[in-house]
C-alpha cells in the first residue's frame, strides 16, 4: 500500500542505542512498507539550522522492521549532518517522513543467505522476520557487530576479528554457497555487493541486491541516483533500490 506523496509528521516513538546505531521507532498508519524499501526522513525541528545551513536534503532510510500496528523502525549511525540530527532525537519529538518508496525484495525462504555490511544490515531483519533465512553479516569491529544482535542466530565477520570469523563477510558467503542456498539477498556498502554479484553469477545462484546512493528526492524527479544496468541507467529510488544482481552491469 503507498502513501500520498506529501511530508508528513510523525510521532518518535523510542529511541534506543545499539552499539555506535541507533534504532528509532515512529507510525505510519497510511502505508505498509515492504522489505527492501525506504524512506526520505528528516527531523521537524532544527533541519538545516547547522554549519553552513547543512542539512538541507531529507536522508534515505531503509526500513528496518515493522509491525502490524503501523509502527515501523529504522537503523541510522551517525555519520554526517543529516544522521547526527536523526540520531539526537529523543521519544516525543516529531520527525518529518515521506514513503515508502522503491522496490522491495521479493520473498525469499528459510535456505535464502542474507548478506549484509554495516548499516546495510537493516532491510535484511524484516526478511528474516518474514521468511526465515541465514544471516552472514560483517561489520569492522565488536562495537558494530552489536547490530547482529537484532538477528536470529546471525554468523559474524569482523575486520579485526574482535567478534566471530576475523576477515570479510564474503569469506563466509564462501563457505555457505557449497551447501547450494536457494537464493541471495544483500545490502551493503559497494565493495561488498559487487562480490557477492560475482558469487551469485560464478555459482548460478539468483541474488537480489539492495544498492546504497546519495539521493535528493526519493522518487525519481532528479536522477540524482543512477546505476548502471545491462539496460542502460536505472534510477536506484524508483526502479531499485532492490536489483536483481543479473541485470547490473
Amino acid at each position: 500500500m503507498s502513501a500520498p506523496l506529501a511530508r508528513r509528521s510523525a510521532p518518535l516513538l523510542e529511541r534506543r542505542v545499539l552499539g555506535p546505531y541507533v534504532v528509532l521507532s515512529t507510525i505510519d498508519r497510511l502505508a505498509r512498507p515492504r522489505p527492501g524499501q525506504f524512506y526520505m526522513l528528516a527531523t521537524a525541528e532544527r533541519w538545516g539550522g547547522g554549519e553552513g545551513e547543512r542539512p538541507f536534503l531529507a536522508r534515505a532510510v531503509s526500513v528496518m522492521r515493522t509491525h502490524e500496528d503501523g509502527v515501523i523502525e529504522f537503523l541510522l549511525e551517525d555519520v554526517g549532518p543529516g544522521t547526527k540530527r536523526l540520531c539526537e532525537l529523543e521519544a516525543g519529538q516529531e520527525l518529518t517522513i515521506l514513503g515508502p518508496f522503491g522496490n522491495g525484495f521479493s520473498a525469499s525462504g528459510s535456505e535464502t543467505l542474507l548478506v549484509g555490511g554495516g548499516i546495510g544490515i537493516a532491510p535484511l531483519l524484516e526478511l528474516q522476520d518474514t521468511w526465515g533465512g541465514l544471516a552472514l553479516l560483517g561489520f569492522r569491529d565488536a562495537e558494530h557487530a552489536e547490530g547482529a544482535r537484532l538477528f536470529t542466530d546471525a554468523v559474524v565477520a569482523t575486520d579485526d576479528g574482535s567478534v566471530g570469523h576475523r576477515g570479510l563477510v564474503t569469506d563466509l558467503l564462501d563457505r555457505e554457497l557449497e551447501r547450494a542456498p536457494t537464493s541471495i539477498r544483500a545490502c551493503g556498502p559497494p565493495a561488498l555487493l559487487h562480490a557477492v554479484k560475482d558469487r551469485a553469477r560464478r555459482h548460478g545462484v539468483p541474488a537480489e541486491l539492495a544498492l546504497e546512493a546519495p539521493m535528493a528526492c526519493g522518487f525519481g524527479a532528479c536522477y540524482g541516483c543512477v546505476v548502471a544496468t545491462v539496460d542502460g541507467y536505472k534510477r536506484v529510488c524508483l526502479d531499485g533500490p532492490v536489483f536483481e544482481a543479473a541485470v547490473l552491469a
